[in-house]
């Protein structure tokens, strides 16, 4: 990537976007520009080998004017201050967009977890819960998880928040295990929006899906459910990266097959459906039908956003395309779901969750997933009206269109008082 990208700015320069088209004071938006607080803390932990090490951590609360704050915690290396607060403020209009009573944040520590055992990471999911415990809570901010954490790390964090309370409360946070309070369908929850959004966005553009080619960036959780499930759909994924690097097989290849040797090896690399392997690179830049980037952010710039062939992108992953890509995309003409609606299975099966938790009575799977194709369905049929009305440029601009007014009105139907 050539540009230097800071995600902070892309998240306000696509609300500046919005706000041309809103009814909305510039006061207003500037307000809704920033996170109402941000926590960085220190947390030290004792190593396996008995010595100390410090590392940094931040919560971000972007805003709680449609309900308490929501959103997940990641441990990566490449984990900043304005990364989170980007990162909250997707989560605050994403909430919004699929409708939903909740707010927006963000948190993480700045590591690689594959560096620390299991126990060092049990030390510091929990050291990290510590801090966190005057600010969460079921009715306050609910974490849940996201780069590099899963249902093990927020078990770890129900059972800190429950022991140093004295308390039973399962909503405290999302993403747990089945017997620790989690939900049906959270797993396939992400993958599963990107390509019900795909879906919907083809049958608005009457395209046919069945035989669609699919190029997935990113074989993680969400990426490689999404390669599943659009595979079940009709499509023929021919494409797929990790970290490693990609595979690419013209008449397709089966995703399971493809995550069973990533789990085998540590990589898709290698599997023995490819035809040929590929880098990151050319998996975005192929020429195929859909094209979903799962991976991390900034992942498309303006100059790789030059070679994109795709038709249609679903984004999985958050803030995968800078604002110059997206510039560069509308001219060419492709249709971006953006991520506050294509990948908002997973915040809305947390929701879900939570209302389990809260009511202590647990969903099936298939009332899940009937309900988050109603949700996602729904917010499409919102996005494209708001997207036809205004005559926006594009799909990006008016889901925050729709996601802003709604978190808008939620902050002046309350007043201000001070």
């Amino acid at each position: 990537m050539s540009e230097d990208v800071n995600p902070f700015e892309s998240l306000q320069s696509q609300i500046d976007d919005a706000a041309a088209v809103l009814d909305v004071g510039d006061d207003v938006i500037e307000r809704l520009k920033h996170p109402e607080r941000v926590l960085e803390t220190n947390l030290t932990i004792e190593r396996d080998d008995g010595t100390l090490e410090r590392f940094t951590a931040f919560r971000s609360q972007f805003n709680g004017d449609r309900g308490p704050y929501k959103g997940g915690i990641r441990y990566h290396p490449q984990v900043s201050r304005d990364e989170v607060r980007a990162l909250s403020g997707w989560m605050t209009y994403k909430t919004a967009i699929v409708d939903i009573p909740l707010g927006g944040g963000k948190g993480g520590i700045v590591l690689d977890p594959d560096d620390y055992s299991e126990a060092e990471l049990e030390r510091l999911t929990r050291s990290f819960a510590k801090e966190l415990r005057p600010l969460i809570g079921e009715d306050r901010d609910i974490p849940a998880p996201d780069v590099n954490t899963g249902q093990r790390e927020m078990n770890w964090i129900k059972d800190t928040y429950e022991s140093l309370e004295n308390t039973t409360e399962p909503g405290v946070i999302t993403g747990k295990a089945l017997d620790s309070g989690g939900s049906e369908g959270r797993v396939e929850a992400t993958g599963r929006s990107t390509v019900i959004a795909a879906r919907e966005a083809f049958d608005y553009l009457d395209k046919d899906l069945e035989g669609a080619t699919v190029a997935v960036q990113g074989y993680g959780n969400a990426g490689w459910i999404a390669a599943k499930l659009i595979d079940e759909m009709g499509a023929t994924v021919v494409a797929a990266s990790d970290s490693s690097g990609g595979i690419y097989n013209a008449d397709g290849f089966d995703p399971v097959a493809a995550k069973d040797h990533k789990n085998e090896t540590g990589s898709i690399v290698g599997y023995a459906g490819s035809e040929q392997e590929i880098t990151n690179e050319d998996v975005l830049t192929l020429d195929v039908d859909l094209l979903i980037p799962a991976a991390l952010e900034n992942a498309i710039d303006a100059d790789l956003a030059e070679n994109v062939e795709a038709d249609v992108i679903s984004e999985a992953a958050n803030g995968p395309l800078t604002p110059k890509a997206d510039e560069v995309l509308e001219e060419k003409d492709v249709f971006v779901i953006p991520d506050i609606l294509a990948n908002a299975g997973g915040v809305t099966v947390s929701y879900f969750e939570w209302v389990q938790n809260r009511q202590r009575f647990y969903w099936s799977e298939e009332r899940v997933n009937e309900e988050l194709e109603t949700v996602i369905v729904d917010a499409f049929d919102a996005l494209v009206d708001t997207y036809e009305r205004h005559d926006l440029e594009n799909p990006r601009t008016a889901a925050y269109v729709v996601a802003i007014q709604r978190v808008a009105d939620a902050f002046a139907e309350a007043g201000s008082w001070p």
